[in-house]
């Protein structure tokens, strides 16, 4: 299961031209100092936004907060499994995504 999560973020990841994807043990990218998207050991999927974002996402989605190695992940959101299925959907939120760390101050 894992390993073919790793290759649809993979897959994802290179429909964004603008970041790639980083780690070898822990999956994620970053950007400006700041990571973005990760990829926990329970194969799911997890995007930072902006509480607003976060917020909207939450609620169009059906979805909750995400959590990493048993710690919630401020600002992130758990990408629905069913919702994979897009994955041009879930690049442009990758996109979007980047866009919001990109717009704080740098690490």
């Amino acid at each position: 299961m894992w390993e073919e999560r790793l290759k649809l973020y993979d897959s994802i990841v290179d429909l964004c031209p603008r970041f790639e994807r980083k780690g070898k043990k822990m999956i994620y990218t970053s950007a400006n100092g700041y990571m973005f998207t990760l990829l926990n050991k329970d194969a799911e999927i997890g995007i930072r936004f902006s509480k607003e974002d976060q917020e909207a996402f939450m609620k169009k989605y059906n979805t909750t907060i995400y959590k990493s190695y048993g710690a919630v992940m401020k600002g992130y959101v758990l990408i629905p499994d069913e919702m994979l299925n897009d994955k041009k959907t879930v690049a442009s939120y990758m996109d979007k995504s980047y866009d919001y760390v990109m717009s704080l101050p740098p690490k």
